[in-house]
């Protein structure tokens, strides 16, 4: 599978329904919590992963991925590219489909993990920045 391809990308945002963030942030200045109320916005699901917080966007926060208790399509990461990779493992154990890695998280260690483990992977872009290139071409179209 090929890290940041257009057709990754595409099929992330067509199959994800339920979105974990780690990092969430209930700050509405922090862009975690920006990105997350726009994704929620389209219809996503949101899920925050945030050990110092308990509810964020009318969601339950969990400490961990694996306190989540259900089916995670996508963890999208909001930490510093050298914390990522172990949410990045603890995605494959959880099962996630796919692992996005948001602008400015790099840790290609981690994204060759992930796609090794058969997820898709997007890293180092913005999910909402994304969201809206896809619908400007289909409006476009």
């Amino acid at each position: 599978m090929e890290i940041n391809s257009d057709e990754t990308i595409e099929r992330i945002l067509d199959s994800a329904k339920t979105v974990a963030v780690v990092g969430l942030s209930s700050s509405p200045s922090r862009p975690s919590f920006g990105v997350s109320k726009y994704m929620q916005s389209r219809g996503y699901r949101i899920i925050p992963i945030n050990p110092s917080e308990s509810e964020i966007l009318g969601e339950k926060a969990f400490s961990r991925l694996e306190d989540a208790g259900e089916r995670i399509d996508l963890v999208n990461i909001f930490r510093r590219g050298e914390e990522a990779g172990a949410h990045v493992d603890e995605a494959i154990r959880i099962g996630a489909r796919a692992v996005w890695l948001q602008e400015g998280v790099i840790d290609g260690e981690a994204a060759e993990r992930a796609s090794r483990a058969g997820l898709d992977v997007v890293m180092d872009r913005c999910i909402a920045k994304e969201h809206q290139r896809r619908m400007r071409r289909i409006v476009g179209s």
